[in-house]
This record gives structure tokens, sequence and C-alpha cells, in this order.
């Protein structure tokens, strides 16, 4: 089949879908909705079009119906894998391609699509309009059939990790290299990776941090990645006074985070929406266990008191109260059960699997049905 995979931009995610569709004897190619120089692994071909700027209206997306229709008309794909659902998608459902195979981002059914009339609308379109869909979690495969997309035609799979890469055995030297080069070898250090926009509440971590470690000083903070939040992020650890007890790492290449997966004893992710987390699943899978947010797709991967610890989402007291007790809680227990359920349940080798397989479903289920 000739396969044509729709996104935004560029993620690990997509990197992670285009190599699997570079190994499964398809032919595969990209289309990306904003403009920019994205690499593209050997085995997909870049399709070269206008596209849009980043952060660009969702009303713009109509603009490139007619450079999608003279790419279709050459390419004769068949088959389109597209996501998110509100904008790509719907780019692709506009132009009423047979088969679509849309694929849910987690924040696009979880929170976009409900968030005004225009994304309703543009949500509810593309899911008429698709032959298959691809979900991460359950949360985000039952607000697509309250919408009334069929059960029978979604696949629901987490986008998984590389279980040999995240392990706890490539974690434990560099991180604890790394910890020791910090001199917090006796300290009990914290992780959180989620980007700093208001969907994932590192805001929230902030104040409870600041709450935490002004009663435990032995606490300690990692922080990665960066946002729109930055500045007021900052000025929660800065004026709490605590920021001398924060490491603010940046972006980090994504072979390069088993060290800081190595360096902690928890994970956690305040996230206020969210499908089956990657970084979640890469921290379960070095043993680290978790402290999440009580959102539901949260609580498809943790177990409280077993592989890891729930608060109220958005409760900064709760959090650190939680933060608090973990000095006392059975840390080397839940880190083996964190392994197992990342070995259980977020295997990419095989969940890739359900994705090669949903091409070949969508594919076959559209010569059954009339068009």
């Amino acid at each position: 089949m000739r396969i044509l995979y729709m996104t935004r931009s560029d993620s690990t995610h997509d990197q992670r879908f285009m190599k699997a569709l570079a190994s499964s004897g398809h032919d595969g190619f990209v289309l990306r909705l904003y403009q920019g120089d994205y690499p593209t692994p050997p085995g997909v071909t870049p399709l070269a079009w206008e596209g849009l700027p980043r952060g660009a209206s969702l009303r713009q997306v109509q603009y490139l119906r007619k450079q999608l229709r003279a790419i279709l008309k050459e390419l004769q794909p068949d088959l389109i894998h597209a996501g998110p659902i509100h904008d790509v998608a719907f780019l692709a459902a506009r132009e009423h391609f047979q088969p679509l195979l849309s694929m849910s981002w987690g924040f696009d059914l979880m929170k976009e699509s409900h968030t005004t009339l225009g994304n309703r609308y543009r949500t509810r379109y593309t899911l008429r309009h698709s032959q298959g869909l691809i979900v991460d979690c359950q949360a985000a495969a039952q607000v697509a059939t309250r919408m009334g997309f069929p059960q029978e035609r979604i696949y629901q799979f987490p986008w998984g990790v590389d279980l040999e890469h995240f392990s706890p055995l490539s974690a434990v030297v560099p991180g604890k290299t790394w910890r020791a080069a910090q001199g917090w070898q006796d300290q009990t250090v914290l992780l959180c990776l989620r980007s700093w926009e208001p969907n994932y509440g590192v805001d929230v971590l902030a104040r409870a941090f600041v709450q935490a470690a002004k009663k435990n000083d032995k606490l300690r903070l990692v922080l990665l990645g960066d946002g729109s939040q930055s500045e007021k992020i900052r000025a929660i650890l800065q004026t709490g006074g605590v920021s001398d007890k924060v490491h603010f790492g940046g972006r980090v290449p994504n072979d390069r985070l088993v060290t800081y997966y190595g360096a902690a004893d928890v994970y956690i992710s305040p996230s206020h929406v969210d499908g089956s987390s990657v970084s979640l699943m890469e921290a379960l899978a070095c043993g680290l266990p978790a402290v999440v947010s009580d959102i539901p797709a949260n609580l498809e991967w943790v177990r409280p008191d077993e592989n890891g610890w729930i608060f109220p989402d958005g409760s900064d007291s709760s959090l650190a109260g939680l933060i608090l007790s973990l000095p006392q809680k059975d840390l080397h227990s839940a880190s083996l059960l964190a392994r197992q359920t990342a070995v259980e349940k977020a295997d990419w080798k095989r969940n890739r699997q359900v994705l090669l397989d949903s091409y070949e479903n969508t594919f076959a289920s559209l010569k059954r049905r009339p068009i």
C-alpha cells in the first residue's frame, strides 16, 4: 500500500510512527501541517507543500485544501493516517478521502473537542468521515464512542517505548553519576518532564514543591522542558525560596533522558489533560515509581500504593503532602512494579503491530462497505 502519514510537525512520537511505517513493507509518505525543516527516517518520503506557519488559526486549514487535493491526485495513496483529529485529520476528511485512519493525540479528544463549537464540529465531522480511529487510552476511546464512533473500528494501544533503551539497567549508572555530580546522593529527587503549558500542570507541581521543600530540606526537583508558562513557574519557585533546590534542565534529547530517570527517586506528572503519556511510560520502564494526577488516562497506568501514588488533579496541597510522605514509602517495591507495568503494557515492539494491523484492517474494511 501507499500510505500517507499526516501530522502537525515532528516529535518523538512522529518519528516512532514513521519508522514503523518504513519497516512495514508499505510505501510511506509524510505531509506536515506546519512549515519547518523536519527530519524524516529513511524509507518515508517527505512531500513538499506550502503548509502553515506555526500557531496559525484552524480557520487557515481550509486554505490548504486545494494544495492537498492536488497532492492526493498525484500521489494516489491507498490510505491516509492523520492526526490530531480537529485539524490535520479534518483537512483530509474535508477532501472526502477514503480510507481515512484518524489518530487522536490525546488532547484533541480529551479537551479540544469540546472547548469551542468549531472544534466540536470539526471533531465530529472528522469522525463521521473516518473509516478507522487510533487512540492510546480507554478514556479517549470513550469520548469517541460517545460522539458516535463505532467501537469496533477503534484501535487502542499505548504508543509505547523501547524497553531495552528505557530500562533500570540502562538508567542506573548514568543516573547515579549525574546525581553524585549534583551532590544529591542523600536527597529525595523528584523528576518532571511535562511541557510548561497549561494542560500539564507544572505550575501545580511548582507550588507543591515550595510547600514541601520548606518542611523537608532534603527534597530536590528536576524540571526538564520549557513552555509558555516558563516565567510563571520560575517565579513561583523563586518567590518560594526554593530555586536552589531545583535543576532546570531545559529540552533534553530523547536518548539522554535515561540519565534523569536513573537519577530520580520518583517521577511526577501533574497533567490536567492527557492520553497515555510516553514520558510516564518511559519512567515506569526505567523502574521509576510515579506520582500522578487522578485523571482517567493516568489511572490506566498507575495503581495507588503499588507502582505509584495518586493525588487530586490541581491540588497543590495534596501533592505537597504526598511528596512529604515519599521518604516513608517502599520505593524499592514500587520500582519493581513500575518496570513490570511497562513490560506488560508499554512495549512498542509489540504495540507497533497493532498499528500495522490497523492499516490492513482499515483498508480491507472499506472494500467490505458500500461507499
